[in-house]
């Protein structure tokens, strides 16, 4: 008896009891010994070539740097101000704090940095002849610090005199030239 002939055999009576199965799981092992022998893979070991994939054990890296492993603070601290947007900000706050290096020891002594906003940075002086000194060097402290922080940070300088009181009080006020300049 030929295995074709032990096939049409075991169809036949599997067309006449399709409800029963050997309990033993006899007739699945013999389909696959056919496949076996047909060359055939049995199904389960098709499905494993399709989804055969490299297991990658979640705590450990392996041979490669990636980004489980230990990082260097001043890496992560970069890359988490490069990816929140922060590089503008940080910029103006260290500006800010070297100002004496930009502008030098004597005009810091009276100019300071007040705020920077949409490319405008507002300077404070301590006087108004400062503030005209402030005006006069302006293009070269924004020459400066786009220099130092890349092109286009700051676009303008707004230089404000010293905070001096208003005189104008009430609802009713004398047109003229006022008190004058007397502070600075």
């Amino acid at each position: 008896m030929t295995t074709e002939d032990a096939e049409r055999e075991e169809n036949a009576g599997r067309d006449e009891n399709a409800e029963q199965l050997d309990p033993d799981g006899l007739d699945l092992a013999r389909r696959i010994a056919r496949q076996v022998n047909a060359g055939t893979p049995p199904p389960a070991q098709q499905r494993r070539k399709k989804q055969r994939r490299r297991y990658v054990d979640p705590l450990s890296s392996g041979a490669r740097p990636d980004d489980r492993d230990p990082q260097l603070i001043g890496n992560v601290l970069h890359r988490l101000v490069e990816e929140r947007g922060w590089r503008t900000d940080l910029d103006i706050h260290a500006l800010m704090g070297r100002w004496p290096e930009l502008i030098g020891p004597a005009n810091a002594a009276h100019c300071r940095a007040e705020e920077f906003e949409d490319g405008v940075l507002t300077v404070r002086t301590s006087s108004t002849a400062w503030a005209v000194q402030m005006r006069n060097i302006a293009p070269a402290v924004i020459a400066r610090i786009n220099k130092q922080l890349g092109n286009d940070v700051v676009t303008r300088v707004v230089v404000k005199g010293p905070d001096v009181p208003t005189w104008k009080h009430g609802r009713l006020r004398v047109r003229g030239r006022g008190p004058r300049d007397t502070y600075g």
